[in-house]
């Protein structure tokens, strides 16, 4: 890799460059049949582009590579722009909700499945839609390379002893040859494996000249799994007909391309990406960057592809994906017959998601403008509690990113503070939230905190969130209190209210995430006090049946408090007469008795 260069000193040889700026920060990186023409052209004094003028505003120095083919630097070019997300390359953005296969950037790494994929130095293979599959291909991987578990190497474990780990914690391998086992992981995940297969002969060969048979007969099953592995994708490759249907649906801010996977005549899956960086790019050139990337990595390559556009390098990219499958790829865009109408009802679907999006982010847009908060609030953390009296009380976090419930992020509360003190329950909510966030990163994990939070509640809950955050050390997570009664929207150093427009897209999102929140807590309440319904002793008291048992359960909250209960406290319950209080009561205390 050579730095800072002048145009005019660059091979007239294809490769990738790579545009940085004064911080070293990459900006954008590029590929080239030849080099020097393709720089040159930044150098102009006229740019025709807008967004290429914003990044020139910007350049500081230039990296480039050489590479034997233009088609290298497309897989170069591909590799790089998903490792460091450049802001001025058109990006998948949202792929990151699918697992990865994360390979860890330590001295004895470990294979993880993660959602979230950062520059970390850490291997990142994926997407891939079935989870389930995907844990079980790890599960063999672990069994074959025997790559470590544990998140602390404090000593040799049950791996260790039934021969699922090399015990590396205990330096019964070294790290070279350790790194190696990793190695053939990156060659499995890479599709190499003819190459695994190689080196894992020499290795039994090796074995056996050393007389070492157990070891060689080990590798010899290992070599046979690798095989059965590669045969059965050969026969689910050649059974039928692959399609990937895609389309895009494209403005001057946003971007969606959908997938819809057909096999053997079905539509079998369907996704949607968000791209970024299409600012003044046309749909040719955002198909282009969507297919480099989303078939870089172990992704599985249809044998036909269908689209609604011829794209920039399209050859190239054929070429490519028949070289990584080592078969024959097609790209057609058709213009008549059953795959046209099937490309229109996927370009339809994107024109969908990006409406919605496009009214997603103008709500984000103008909730930022609203509150005064410096970034736009993508990613959305919101609490709330429920409870009857300070009694049975719970407490709820939902998460919405670009304007979407992200349900496998909610979290539900058992509250133990006693109430009823909604301040000191929402206390507890938060404390336990944030306390496990700033744990997490304290010990290495790059979990980021959220853009926003918002609490149920007016100043009062506020402050107590401003309060636990500050504990935490938290100062740049901005927080709003949003009141049910009159929909105010509370933020900090502001004594008065800010009221947003009835009709915004704002509020109507605050509200969405607001009630999606009290919905989430209402319902694990809801959970908890049928619980305590089910099966109670009050079913077995004559003269209880399930209105009175359930007055009963509002008015004392759950069952304990109804046993420690007096006469007189019991018959105060709406529906409970003097008499059949007094029954509850000695048949309760002879309950406890018992």
């Amino acid at each position: 890799m050579t730095a800072t260069p002048r145009p005019d000193d660059l091979p007239n040889k294809p490769g990738v460059y790579i545009m940085k700026d004064s911080e070293d920060r990459i900006l954008y990186v590029g590929k080239a049949k030849s080099l020097k023409k393709r720089v040159k052209s930044y150098f102009r004094d006229e740019i025709d582009y807008p967004k290429t003028r914003a990044m020139m505003k910007q350049f500081h120095s230039l990296e480039y590579l050489v590479t034997d083919t233009e088609k290298e630097a497309l897989i170069l070019e591909s590799n790089l722009i998903k490792k460091h997300l450049p802001r001025y390359n058109i990006r998948l953005k949202d792929d990151k909700r699918y697992p990865y296969i994360k390979i860890t950037n330590d001295d004895y790494p470990r294979i993880l499945i993660t959602r979230k994929v950062f520059d970390d130095g850490s291997y990142y293979y994926g997407p891939f839609t079935d989870v389930k599959a995907l844990r079980k291909m790890l599960k063999f991987l672990k069994s074959i390379f025997k790559i470590r578990e544990c998140k602390k190497m404090d000593g040799p474990c049950l791996n260790y002893q039934i021969q699922l780990c090399e015990a590396p914690c205990k330096g019964k391998i070294g790290k070279n040859a350790y790194q190696k086992l990793v190695h053939r992981v990156n060659l499995f995940f890479e599709g190499k494996y003819a190459e695994i297969i190689a080196i894992m002969k020499d290795m039994m060969v090796e074995a056996s000249k050393n007389q070492e048979y157990e070891k060689a007969a080990v590798i010899r099953d290992q070599i046979n799994s690798v095989k059965d592995i590669v045969e059965k994708q050969k026969m689910e490759f050649n059974r039928n007909l692959e399609q990937d249907v895609i389309a895009c649906s494209s403005d001057e801010e946003i971007a969606v391309v959908v997938v819809f996977s057909v096999r053997d005549g079905k539509i079998t899956g369907k996704d949607d990406f968000l791209m970024s960086g299409v600012e003044h790019t046309s749909p040719e050139k955002i198909l282009s960057a969507f297919l480099k990337q989303y078939y870089t990595g172990p992704r599985k390559v249809p044998t036909e592809i269908i689209l609604q556009n011829h794209v920039e390098d399209e050859d190239l990219i054929v070429q490519w994906l028949s070289d990584k499958v080592e078969g024959k790829i097609t790209i057609n865009v058709p213009k008549e017959g059953v795959e046209y109408r099937l490309m229109r009802m996927v370009a339809k679907n994107a024109d969908i998601i990006r409406n919605h999006q496009k009214q997603v982010k103008g709500a984000l847009v103008d909730l930022k403008r609203y509150l005064g908060i410096p970034k736009l609030p993508r990613y959305i953390e919101a609490f709330d509690i429920s409870n009857i009296s300070g009694k049975m009380a719970v407490g709820s976090l939902v998460v919405f990113g670009d304007g979407i419930p992200q349900k496998k992020n909610y979290r539900k509360y058992k509250i133990k503070t006693p109430g009823p003190d909604d301040y000191a329950m929402m206390r507890e909510v938060l404390e336990r939230r944030y306390k496990k966030l700033v744990d997490e990163q304290e010990n290495g994990s790059p979990t980021e905190g959220p853009d926003l939070i918002v609490v149920d509640g007016g100043k009062g809950q506020l402050n107590v969130a401003l309060d636990v955050l500050k504990t935490f050390g938290i100062t740049d997570i901005p927080v709003i209190g949003l009141a049910k009664e009159f929909e105010h929207v509370f933020i900090p150093n502001i004594s008065s209210p800010v009221i947003l427009p009835p009709n915004s897209e704002a509020l109507h999102l605050l509200k969405r995430i607001r009630d999606e929140a009290h919905r989430f807590a209402l319902s694990y309440h809801k959970k908890l006090r049928s619980k305590d319904l089910e099966g109670s002793v009050l079913d077995k008291i004559p003269g209880v049946g399930p209105k009175r048992k359930l007055k009963l359960m509002r008015h004392f909250g759950h069952l304990q408090k109804i046993k420690e209960a007096s006469v007189n406290d019991i018959d105060e319950v709406e529906g409970i007469s003097p008499k059949l209080a007094l029954k509850i009561h000695q048949y309760l205390q002879g309950d406890e008795e018992k």
